[in-house]
């Protein structure tokens, strides 16, 4: 038996005994309205024929606790819900793990649930038994409609006793039958039908990696949409499939928290009776606004008014030193002499004052490979710089002449990756998992490596950035390598456990240091969590097949990260044709002017590069503060697209034809200025 305490109900007295009758397994009544505070009739809830009713002025959910299955009437359209499955529960108790299916709980109770602002049902969920164990774990599951437009609120919380929840999922996934096409944040964006032809799988998974840079997804069906939005998404993601042909099935699912689900999860379905993929990704841009998750680029300028440089530059990315240990992946034996290649500081200044020759004379640069022992070596100890490239002496050289040229120097820098030759490298440092056990590879230039534990990264970061810049070399920001594209790390080392939430916590001071010093803040990829704390990062293109690098789209690119937060992050693009990220038939010029993004710039450009260059940034000036309001398809081919900002330029792109129009038109002098 689960001991519960009486349900607290806020109503007249009658309504009390109702309730009674309803627990005792008698006949539910409906509820007489009652005024919400939004003034419009509140939810009513009954029971009929053993299905729980959520009654609102625009929605109804039918829920039937005995198999967890939902169906919504949402916009003159029925969404429907799958079933509870074999898996949906994955508890540990006696040192022994279980699947089990939700609704195979022995005990069951429903409730009417109401908080004042939100009002549905309770199911109380106990007597777990597997293999004539009980598994010691409670679970509620509530189901609410919330706020004027009723939206869909779905909360689980564990009371774990002797058993441990692993992982759960609630509510049911989609039913394949209340959907035609599926839209995920898989990178930049993609829009599946359900029956589209090849095979699709998401590079991970968990929230803020490759699978989901924003956590939610949602669902066309017919001219009607929905969307799923995690709202605590730390702990949270996804099991997806797609084969070849279909269908979809995409299925949220919650995750432990160093061993134990913890904390209360929660997730919003919100139903737009007219609405495609702009839809949803306006509403979360909303929910980006409310929950503190979206900074503008002009609120970033004004904390850092460096960033206003960037506004309408072209972005250098190049090095200094590649050092390949002979443990690395990538050392070549066939040609040793390829595993160590260096170019001096005062080189690569001569070339920068080559570009500024040519006219450029707004150009953000990112260096790599700069220090002791070049790129991806000996993190987090990479000091002095390189002295084979010219060491402390040469890299302020490279520094004033870029202050010197108008430019601004950001440095690449890495503080995940934990080399073992370096000096401070010490096991007791490092990310332990559930076992115990910690990853080595060898993957990298810099040879073997594990993970520092995110704990520790930020006392490295000041520790770093702060002799540099005690050495008179003026760093005007830093590229804080995976930090905003690889979902957060748990750490299970006694001397430091951190949670996924902690690791978050622990990036976003890193990165916020950098800030402190007034610099231009960026990382690799973008995600929903990092976007308060970055104005840069360097790629945000679309899924491939079969990894980031080169290949075809999976599914359709559409642009949902821009949608939501084009006016708040800065985004540049590869130019070329297939180059990484961008479909092999694709040129990456278009996407970058269809996206109002920034253009990477050669150090050795000819001259249609230029004119590209020019072009890009010369949108970029323009739109780079304008939110992303529309994009749609001009054809059934989806190789003509368009793209709307709120200043009211207009990009159409034809990616078979490569060719472009942006009204109003660029003038010839915006197109040559920077």
């Amino acid at each position: 038996m689960m001991n519960r305490s009486p349900v607290n109900r806020i109503c007249p007295t009658p309504c009390i005994a109702l309730v009674i009758l309803c627990l005792c397994g008698l006949t539910q009544a409906a509820e007489p309205p009652v005024q919400s505070d939004y003034g419009s009739p509140a939810v009513q809830v009954s029971e009929e024929g053993g299905s729980w009713i959520l009654r609102g002025t625009k929605t109804r959910v039918d829920l039937d606790p005995a198999t967890l299955r939902m169906t919504i009437r949402a916009g003159g359209r029925t969404w429907s819900t799958i079933a509870s499955f074999p898996g949906d529960l994955v508890a540990e108790a006696s040192g022994k793990t279980y699947s089990l299916r939700l609704a195979d709980a022995g005990g069951r109770r429903v409730s009417r649930y109401q908080t004042g602002f939100k009002t549905g049902v309770r199911i109380s969920l106990g007597d777990f038994r597997r293999d004539g164990e009980t598994i010691g774990a409670e679970i509620d599951l509530l189901a609410c409609l919330e706020g004027p437009q009723e939206e869909l609120v779905c909360e689980l919380v564990a009371q774990e006793k002797e058993a441990r929840v692993l992982e759960c999922s609630w509510p049911p996934a989609m039913a394949e039958d209340s959907f035609d096409a599926t839209v995920v944040p898989f990178m930049q964006g993609m829009l599946l039908p359900k029956n589209w032809p090849q095979k699709v799988w998401l590079y991970d998974t968990l929230s803020y990696g490759r699978g989901l840079y924003m956590p939610w997804w949602g669902h066309h069906n017919g001219p009607a949409a929905m969307i799923v939005m995690i709202e605590t998404p730390d702990d949270a993601g996804c099991h997806f499939a797609h084969p070849a042909g279909g269908p979809t099935r995409i299925q949220l699912r919650w995750v432990h928290t160093l061993g134990r689900l913890r904390y209360p999860r929660r997730v919003r379905l919100a139903f737009f009776a007219e609405g495609n993929y702009v839809t949803m990704a306006k509403r979360y841009r909303k929910h980006a606004r409310e929950t503190g998750n979206f900074v503008s680029i002009q609120e970033k300028i004004a904390r850092t008014p460096l960033v206003s440089k960037l506004i309408g530059s072209p972005v250098v990315h190049t090095g200094i030193l590649v050092h390949i240990q002979p443990e690395s992946q990538y050392y070549n034996k066939d040609d040793p002499s390829k595993n160590h290649q260096v170019v001096s500081f005062d080189e690569r200044a001569r070339q920068l004052r080559q570009l500024a020759a040519q006219g450029f004379d707004r150009v953000y640069v990112h260096l790599d490979g700069w220090g002791f022992r070049g790129y991806d070596n000996l993190h987090p100890d990479i000091l002095p710089p390189s002295p084979d490239a010219g060491g402390w002496e040469g890299m302020k050289r490279l520094a004033q002449t870029c202050d010197e040229l108008g430019y601004v120097f950001a440095i690449h820098d890495q503080y995940r990756d934990y080399y073992l030759d370096a000096k401070s490298y010490d096991p007791n440092h490092t990310v332990l998992d559930r076992e115990g056990h910690r990853s080595v590879h060898g993957i990298w230039y810099g040879g073997k490596q594990t993970f520092l534990c995110p704990s520790l990264a930020p006392g490295c970061v000041r520790r770093n950035y702060s002799w540099l810049l005690d050495h008179g070399i003026k760093v005007r920001g830093a590229y804080l390598d995976v930090f905003s594209v690889v979902p957060p790390d748990e750490c299970y080392n006694p001397l430091h456990p951190t949670t996924r939430s902690d690791c978050l916590q622990y990036r976003g001071q890193c990165l916020d240091f950098i800030r402190s010093t007034g610099g231009v803040v960026s990382s690799e990829e973008p995600s929903g969590w990092s976007v308060p704390h970055l104005d840069l990062v360097h790629h945000g293109p679309f899924a491939l097949a079969p990894d980031p690098g080169r290949g075809p789209a999976m599914g359709i690119p559409i642009p949902l990260f821009n949608l939501v937060y084009h006016d708040a992050l800065l985004l540049p693009w590869s130019l070329g044709k297939g180059e990484w990220g961008i479909p092999q038939e694709d040129l990456g010029y278009l996407h970058g002017l269809a996206n109002g993004g920034m253009p990477y710039l050669s150090l050795s450009p000819d001259d249609q590069h230029k004119k590209q260059v020019r072009t890009m940034c010369a949108l970029h000036k323009r739109v780079a503060l304008a939110e992303m309001t529309r994009h749609e398809f001009l054809d059934g081919s989806y190789r003509k697209q368009r793209t709307t900002f709120s200043d009211g330029t207009v990009v159409t792109i034809d990616l078979d034809a490569d060719t472009f129009d942006i009204a109003p038109k660029l003038t010839t002098e915006s197109q040559a200025s920077q």
